[in-house]
């Protein structure tokens, strides 16, 4: 019988020792909260563990345990092995030098000589032997991990682990649940089947890994609030706070601490909402001069967009735009299930979830960028919303003045006619007489 993909991972995890933990760049709750969740979750298993993620920790998510263990760079250099039969020859002293970027081995044999039939060459192992990947629906996400490190992805059996509808299913094994709140929700399941699996049994969740686990399916669920918090998010939370998940702490630095430098930020952006009724959308803007003078970061603007759902409740759409150092960047979200985020996203190249959902645009004038932007949405809500565009009226032609007409005025008296004249008449003025 084939094994499902649940059951898979548990087998690869097994059968691994050093592990690579991946995320999306951009790291938010539910990408770190997976991380260092599944990072204590193998170290407790007695797991080589790595984590990385291209951009560094939020000091948002400080609060939470062991946030220094996810690094932005790692080495995955495999080393090159080069043997020497000294058998019969021995070694009388061996040292190197590096010559034009060329190492040069010496090595002087105790008796006799060394020829190229004494030497040999190979591979040496991966540092790693899994990777997994969390909360990423492709590889590109990973940006600097996978881009610099691309042969690792091949080289070595790639798990994924998403709840991201756009999903490009890269993995080997491939756990994606698109109904899921978060990708820490999935993970609960994945690690209930790693303790009962386990001889002799013991725990794997404990008080840190439940909270690590919670901040992922709250600050993925606006705090309960998003229209994709089904009943397992609160039946998995339930069971979270029960181990020990320290909600509070979470709520408390999340929502409810906000640096000055934020609240400049978020006032600028919630100063320049703009609404289109007829096509019920609702959006606003950052731009890297609200990030100057705000003395903000781009991150700082994360939760916003739940701010600009919860305040727009005539919308449909709802999109933060963000002018990036690199590039634009959109964050979509919808008020109804009927509304697809995650087909508006990929009009610009991006997915996600069916209510929440983004993309990136090549950095381009931004103001025209907006325009083409919410041009196509809507496009996108003409099609499924019974718009129609007002008649265009035709300008009502000004009556003409007779003076300005060609035509003739007609009088109400008959013209008078001439007296009749004797053709012989002399009408010329009368000449003088002679003298």
């Amino acid at each position: 019988m084939e094994l499902s993909p649940q059951e898979q991972i548990v087998k690869l995890i097994k059968e691994s020792q050093k592990v690579l933990l991946v995320t999306h760049v951009k790291i938010d709750g539910d990408a770190l909260g997976s991380s260092l969740g599944m990072f204590s979750v193998l170290k407790n298993l007695g797991k080589e563990v790595t984590a990385v993620c291209a951009d560094p920790v939020p000091e948002t998510f400080h609060f939470l345990p062991d946030t220094e263990l996810v690094q932005d760079k790692f080495s995955s250099n495999q080393d090159f092995i080069i043997s020497l039969d000294c058998k019969d020859a021995g070694v009388e002293r061996l040292k190197y030098n590096l010559v034009d970027n060329k190492v040069n081995i010496v090595i002087t044999p105790k008796k006799g000589s060394f020829s190229e039939k004494n030497v040999s060459f190979r591979q040496g192992t991966n540092k790693f032997d899994l990777i997994i990947a969390l909360d990423v629906a492709d590889l590109d996400q990973m940006g600097k991990i996978y881009t610099e490190n691309t042969e690792l992805f091949f080289q070595v059996p790639v798990i994924n682990i998403d709840h991201h509808a756009s999903n490009t299913s890269f993995g080997k094994v491939n756990l994606v649940n698109i109904t899921a709140s978060s990708t820490t929700e999935i993970l609960y399941s994945l690690v209930k089947q790693l303790e009962a699996e386990l001889s002799p049994a013991k725990p794997l969740i404990d008080k840190n890994v439940a909270t690590f686990l919670l901040a992922g399916i709250i600050t993925d669920t606006g705090s309960f609030q998003n229209p994709n918090t089904t009943p397992q998010s609160f039946e998995i939370a339930s069971e979270l706070l029960l181990s020990g998940a320290q909600q509070q702490d979470i709520i408390k630095h999340v929502y409810r601490t906000k640096n000055l430098s934020t609240l400049k930020l978020w006032g600028q952006i919630l100063s320049k909402i703009q609404t289109d009724p007829q096509h019920r959308i609702v959006w606003s803007t950052i731009t890297k001069a609200d990030l100057v003078a705000a003395n903000a970061k781009s991150n700082e603007a994360n939760h916003i967009i739940d701010e600009l759902l919860i305040n727009a409740p005539d919308a449909e759409v709802i999109l933060l735009l963000k002018e990036e150092p690199e590039y634009i960047s959109g964050s979509l979200r919808t008020t109804s299930p009927t509304i697809n985020a995650a087909e508006i996203a990929e009009i610009f190249g991006g997915g996600g979830h069916l209510q929440a959902a983004g993309f990136k645009l090549p950095l381009q004038d931004f103001r025209q960028a907006e325009r083409e932007i919410l041009e196509k949405i809507r496009e996108y809500q003409k099609k499924r919303l019974p718009i129609t565009e007002p008649e265009k009226k035709s300008a009502p032609v000004p009556e003409k003045k007779l003076s300005e007409s060609n035509e003739k005025p007609i009088s109400d008296k008959k013209t008078e006619e001439k007296p009749k004249t004797n053709s012989s008449a002399n009408l010329s003025p009368e000449a003088p007489a002679k003298e």
